[in-house]
Parts: structure tokens; C-alpha cells; sequence
């Protein structure tokens, strides 16, 4: 694991939350649930559009033009071409994994494509997708310490990672700590304001943290 990576702002976080991890373990044991499709997490679309164009572009155009998105159809696109961005790799071995590991997951084989990420890990530490995925997966298996940890990995990458700051909302959700759920829900909605269920989410908990306004 790349664990030399700078560490700023939620990474410092992360890493806090990570050495309390013992204690959070006892919110929930990873071997009492099943595990179940994480709904407040945006992942990729099943097809992604092609980025010759965007690769000129680049993220920052596209992140910029991700909120001034008229409606959420422009939005959609928008985002599509954002997620291609993170799921391209130029290693061949690297996307024949990544897709052998969606094969596994939709065959509900997840210890085989966690192992699977974890070799495209190996091979292109600075692969973001393959971080990203991996956390969706440990946070299907409850197993919330790693997904944290390659949380932290993806956001030292990208901090405008929308998927992985969703995530790491819920997770604190799970460890009954609304107030930094909410703090990572609003960051993914000021990087994209167009997420399904993030703002019912940031509603119910800033009325929760904050209280109604009088």
C-alpha cells in the first residue's frame, strides 16, 4: 500500500479515525450483516463515454463544468465523462483486472475481486479507480477500517472524489458520527451539486447536528 503518500485535510482525518479503529470496530461486527448495495454511493456508469476530447480538457474544465450543469440530464454527461477520466488506465494488464473484478463482483464472487483490485493496487498504486473500488467493496463486507484506508488513499489522489467523500459519509454514519457524515456529504455536494440522495442525506443530518432553524 502506498502509505507514503502526503497526508492534508481529510487524509489527517482519516488517519485519526483509523488508530481509534479498534473502538469502531465494536459499532458492528463485519460477520453479522450481509452485505448490501451501498445507495448513497455514486459509482460509475455501465458505460462510459469515450474522452479523447476531455484529455485536453481536463478535469478541472470538467469538474467546472459539473456545477454549472443547467439540468440534471447536462449533469449526467458531465459526470459520465468525469468517472472515464478516473477509470482510464494505460496498462492493459491493469484494465484486464479491473474487468476479471467486475466480473466477480457481479457473479457476488466480492473476496475474488477484492483480491483482483488488490493486484491492480500492486501494479498502479496511483490508479485511483482501483482504490475507489476496492473501499466500495470492503464497505459491502463491513470491513470499514480498510475501506477508510483506501478512502484516505483515493481523496490523497483526488480530494474532489465525490464517490469516495459519499462513502466516507456513510461510513461515519455507521460509526454514529453524524457530524463528520455531514461534514464529508456536504464536500462531495460542493464538488458535485447533482448527486442522487447525497442532499436528502445532508438535510436529515443538518437538522439532526444543527437543529431546526427557529
Amino acid at each position: 500500500m502506498a502509505s507514503r503518500v502526503r497526508t492534508t485535510g481529510f487524509g489527517v482525518l482519516l488517519t485519526t479515525l483509523l488508530v481509534a479503529g479498534p473502538v469502531f470496530a465494536q459499532v458492528k461486527d463485519p460477520k453479522s450483516v450481509q452485505p448490501s448495495t451501498p445507495k448513497a454511493i455514486p459509482q460509475a456508469p455501465e458505460k462510459l463515454p469515450k474522452i479523447g476530447a476531455d484529455k485536453v480538457r481536463g478535469l478541472d474544465f470538467l469538474f467546472g463544468a459539473l456545477k454549472a450543469a443547467p439540468d440534471e440530464a447536462s449533469a449526467k454527461h458531465v459526470e459520465g465523462r468525469i468517472w472515464a477520466q478516473w477509470s482510464q488506465t494505460q496498462s492493459d494488464t491493469a484494465a484486464l483486472l479491473m474487468t476479471r473484478a467486475k466480473t466477480a463482483l457481479d457473479a457476488k464472487q466480492i473476496d475474488v475481486s477484492v483480491k483482483l483490485l488488490s493486484a491492480v493496487i500492486k501494479l498502479k498504486p496511483d490508479y485511483i479507480e482501483g482504490w475507489n473500488r476496492r473501499a466500495t467493496l470492503y464497505y459491502l463486507q463491513n470491513d470499514y477500517t480498510r475501506a477508510l484506508e483506501d478512502i484516505e488513499q483515493v481523496l490523497a489522489r483526488e480530494p474532489r472524489h465525490f464517490g469516495a467523500l459519499a462513502g466516507l459519509g456513510m461510513i461515519m454514519q455507521e460509526f454514529g458520527d453524524d457530524k463528520r457524515a455531514l461534514e464529508a456529504y456536504r464536500k462531495a455536494l460542493a464538488v458535485n451539486p447533482h448527486l442522487e440522495k447525497v442532499p436528502d442525506l445532508v438535510k436529515s443530518l443538518t437538522e439532526k447536528v444543527e437543529g431546526r432553524d427557529i
